[in-house]
């Protein structure tokens, strides 16, 4: 199938991104309360740039603006990679979540990559 993508709520990229700002709501939401200003915070926000910077992007006039902003989502994508590992090393998150995670990011990454390459 060879669909027309006619705006960034086509791309599978977008799509990914948006379940991990969920998935990462979700997760964060059992994390103690007083991570609420601190790792909580940081989790999300990383999250939600990911798919923002996507669409922020897409909507662009330059392909050269719209990889920018794409590096930039990849760069939210390693922040939250470290925010994970380092939520995992409190005890706050356990093995099977973080691994769920990490799993999403790389597959975003690259991703994120690929659609570079494409531009």
């Amino acid at each position: 199938m060879n669909e027309k993508i006619r705006n960034f709520r086509d791309l599978d990229v977008w799509k990914l991104g948006k379940k991990l700002v969920v998935d990462v709501y979700k997760i964060t939401q059992n994390l103690p309360k007083e991570e609420t200003y601190g790792l909580i915070s940081q989790m999300r926000r990383a999250a939600i740039s990911i798919p923002s910077n996507i669409a922020e992007g897409f909507n662009r006039f330059h392909n050269r603006e719209y990889r920018q902003f794409l590096y930039i989502a990849i760069g939210s994508c390693a922040e939250l990679e470290t925010q994970i590992e380092i939520a995992f090393e409190l005890n706050y998150l356990d093995e099977a979540s973080k691994s769920a995670l990490l799993e999403i990011i790389d597959h975003e990454s690259r991703m994120l990559r690929n659609l570079i390459k494409k531009l």
